[in-house]
């Protein structure tokens, strides 16, 4: 049997792995969504991207 203070201890290193895996899997995804856009504008045709007169919009 655990004391109160060992299951305080186990509960609050539990609840510090839970913020670290979420915060992990946050910047996991970010980082997944920054390279399928990079990918995607890498494989892009310049005409989509750069459209004739562009630069006319300033």
């Amino acid at each position: 049997m655990n004391t109160q203070n060992t299951q305080l201890e186990h509960q609050q290193r539990r609840d510090e792995q839970g913020r670290v895996f979420r915060r992990n899997q946050a910047i996991g995804l970010l980082l997944l969504a920054l390279v399928a856009l990079v990918y995607r504008l890498l494989h892009a045709p310049s005409g989509w991207i750069f459209p004739a007169g562009w630069w006319r919009f300033w």
